[in-house]
């Protein structure tokens, strides 16, 4: 009778298994880095010939293997990190399956050396196709050694689907690369390819900097975080450090490399603000909370992990990288400068609901000042920008003297007065789009319409905070079909979406009622944003989606509000510019992420200009 149930021979049962866990030579490459990390090894040496199809090696100086554990080292689910089925609510170590030598064992031929802490002897096991050919006495340090060769010889098919041998080094490279990041107190030793690399134990700098490139160490921000059991820490790049790829993320729960859909949702959203589109953030981030909060039994190559407290883990890293993010202001990140801490919390001062223009000192000598950008709250509760910086930029403020004359008193404080403001005073304005400035580093260009550009979407931002969510009900009840969960989202969460101007009820086990929209949004696509917002709510235990759309209006509002190109600015409207700039959350970048301003170095002129050469 066909379709009968029948018990896959061993052999093939171990095939499949294997391919759960040894998908290509970098997959073996990290289980066994990751033994060797759990037995306390403090030097691991790596090599690899032909992208590790050829041979896989790594040598340990860790604790060793009894002599009469090694059947059992290389026998399926025999492990020394987990005995009961209640240990796996709280795994500390790395690896716990039990799985990787015996995978690695049955699609190659593998030999496993050790000497146990205390032992006198090493001891040799030698497998091939997952069956035992020898066993004997060696001679070995502490420590371990694993050799695979000659991957998927019995499995010929799946050695096809390997890629060159240049990809499958790349694969390893950036495995290694990660476990090194997670792990500076172990030195690595690698030689892949026939290239040969060092990372000493302890040199967090220089490991950063081998593995990220120097212009992260000069241009990140240092994140320490703690809250309700969570500590976040680590390494984040400003804006202007985006890459092409996200290639260069690096994440860690509780020590493990992870690709999580919670953690990459709150990383995107804290630089939603600040990057250009396209371009992905750099950073190394490790997150640690209690064991017992975090799953990490969720997949064979121990990649993904799940959360018991999804949104206060979401909404930790959002919050202690947007911060971060939110307190740069040129003082820390002026080009060539280091950011080697958080700078001081900081924004805007608070708007009031009627337009209030508040002004900045103007640089010494000029009578001139800069307006904020006025913002008005109409009865609709839609903000409108009164774009006083762009039209009405310190009227009667401008100076008619020669352009020697005019910045005699800016020298003069510079000379007398130390070291300028970090954008230092306005020189001119070049082709009416760039203001050029001197500072203390050299020579400062402003795109000036980027610059006020982010200093309106701020203004406005703060003003309609602190005005609060204005809703705007439906004439009729609009009615919207949703999942069960979706609903039920909507019933147990009703009051904290109504908080932000959203107002749900449910009509029925997967359907709701819309009944008040927030007002800034009442003109898009309500039944949209709804299935948007519960969508994202439901996946991620919250939701920023609201918000989204209300920056982004607010930031087309600023772009078209804002001072364009060929206006003529006066050197007091220019400072004042360049003083907002120093006030203002994310000055560096616009709403689209461009960068607003550059500095060139007077050392950089010089060797442009061959000086003392």
């Amino acid at each position: 009778m066909e379709g009968r149930i029948t018990q896959l021979p061993p052999q093939v049962a171990d095939q499949i298994a294997a391919g759960e866990v040894v998908e290509r030579p970098a997959s073996i490459v990290k289980e066994l880095v990751e033994n060797s990390l759990d037995a306390g090894a403090k030097r691991i040496e790596v090599r690899i010939e032909q992208g590790g199809v050829k041979r896989v090696q790594v040598t340990d100086d860790g604790r060793g293997i009894h002599p009469d554990d090694l059947p059992l080292a290389v026998d399926r689910h025999a492990t020394s990190k987990i005995v009961a089925a209640g240990d796996l609510l709280g795994i500390e170590s790395l690896g716990f399956r039990g799985e990787a030598l015996a995978s690695a064992a049955s699609v190659s031929r593998l030999t496993l050396s050790s000497r146990a802490a205390g032992e006198s002897q090493a001891w040799r096991i030698q497998l091939a196709g997952g069956h035992e050919v020898s066993r004997g006495p060696c001679a070995h340090p502490r420590g371990t050694t694993v050799e695979v060769e000659d991957l998927f010889f019995n499995t010929p098919a799946r050695r096809k689907f390997l890629k060159t041998e240049r990809t499958e080094t790349q694969a390893v490279t950036t495995i290694l690369r990660r476990l090194a990041l997670a792990h500076f107190d172990t030195a690595f030793d690698q030689q892949l390819g026939g290239k040969r690399t060092s990372l000493p134990a302890g040199a967090v700098e220089q490991r950063l900097q081998a593995i990220m490139g120097p212009d992260f160490i000069s241009r990140n921000l240092i994140i320490d975080e703690r809250r309700g059991g969570l500590v976040l820490s680590g390494w984040v790049a400003l804006p202007t450090l985006s890459r092409r790829w996200a290639d260069q993320q690096h994440f860690f729960v509780n020590g493990r490399a992870v690709r999580d859909k919670v953690v990459g949702h709150a990383v995107r959203q804290a630089y939603r603000d600040v990057l250009f589109h396209g371009r992905h953030p750099v950073f190394v981030l490790y997150l640690r909370l209690p064991a017992e909060e975090v799953d990490v039994n969720v997949h064979p190559t121990k990649h993904e992990v799940r959360f018991r407290r999804t949104r206060e883990v979401h909404d930790f890293i959002f919050g202690s990288l947007n911060r971060a993010l939110r307190d740069v202001r040129p003082a820390q990140a002026g080009a060539g400068a280091s950011v080697g801490s958080l700078a001081a919390p900081g924004g805007p001062p608070e708007a009031t609901g009627q337009a209030q223009t508040q002004t900045a000192a103007a640089a010494e000598g000029h009578a001139g000042a800069l307006g904020r950008a006025s913002t008005t709250i109409h009865p609709s509760h839609r903000p409108r920008s009164q774009p006083g910086l762009a039209m009405d930029m310190a009227r009667g403020g401008g100076s008619t003297l020669p352009l020697a004359e005019a910045i005699a008193p800016y020298r003069k404080r510079l000379a007398s007065k130390g070291t300028p403001p970090p954008l230092g005073y306005a020189l001119a304005q070049l082709h009416g789009v760039y203001i050029l400035a001197e500072n203390a580093d050299g020579l400062v260009v402003v795109d000036m319409h980027a610059a006020h550009e982010r200093v309106t979407y701020e203004q406005l931002k703060s003003a309609l905070d602190g005005q609060g969510v204005a809703c705007q009900e439906l004439l009729t009840p609009l009615p919207l079909n949703t999942t069960e969960e979706e609903a039920e989202a909507v019933e147990e969460r009703g009051a904290e979406l109504a908080a932000m101007g959203l107002v749900l009820n449910r009509a029925g086990p997967a359907a709701v009622q819309v009944r008040a929209v927030p007002a800034q949004l009442a003109t898009g696509d309500v039944a949209e944003m709804v299935s948007d917002v519960l969508a994202e709510m439901v996946k991620l235990g919250t939701s920023r989606e609201l918000t989204n759309r209300r920056d982004d209006l607010l930031a087309s509002m600023a772009c078209h509000g804002s001072v364009r190109a060929n206006r003529a600015l006066t050197l007091a409207e220019m400072n004042a510019l360049l003083r907002e700039m120093e006030r203002t959350e994310n000055a560096e970048q616009c709403n689209h992420g461009r960068p607003t301003y550059r500095v060139q170095t007077l050392r950089d002129l010089d060797a442009h200009f061959l000086r003392g050469q």
